[in-house]
């Protein structure tokens, strides 16, 4: 015989799933924003590295003290931020691994882009 806690608990769980056609999703994911401020082409140590788990939903808030292109690899997000501004990079976290911004610099002789040292690193865990 199933209890009227052991039901409740069920329920509970099942209320917070959404079916999404190919799979299950747990609608419950976690809204996290991170700020992070670039100075001198630098964020400071202890915002480098970021942990989250996958499903949840990430806003990077951006400010700089100079005018550069940030670029999210593995998920292809790039936004330009600027002095006196505060940019967002909002994404959910769908694949999981590390997964590191970078600055887009000048072109290069081929035509693509160099980039700068690492800004943040990302770690997307199941």
């Amino acid at each position: 015989m199933i209890s009227c806690r052991t039901f409740a608990a069920g329920a509970a769980l099942a209320l917070s799933l959404a079916w999404t056609g190919d799979a299950v999703v747990d609608v419950r994911a976690a809204e996290l924003t991170f700020v992070l401020r670039i100075e001198k082409g630098h964020v400071p140590t202890d915002k480098r590295l970021i942990r989250i788990k996958q499903g949840n939903i990430v806003k990077l808030q951006w400010s700089t003290d100079r005018r550069m292109s940030v670029h999210l690899h593995g998920y292809d997000i790039e936004k330009q931020v600027a002095p006196g501004a505060v940019t967002d990079m909002t994404f959910t976290a769908h694949a999981t691994g590390r997964f590191t911004i970078e600055p887009h610099l000048a072109k290069t002789p081929s035509g693509s882009h160099a980039h700068g040292d690492v800004l943040v690193t990302i770690e997307v865990y199941p």
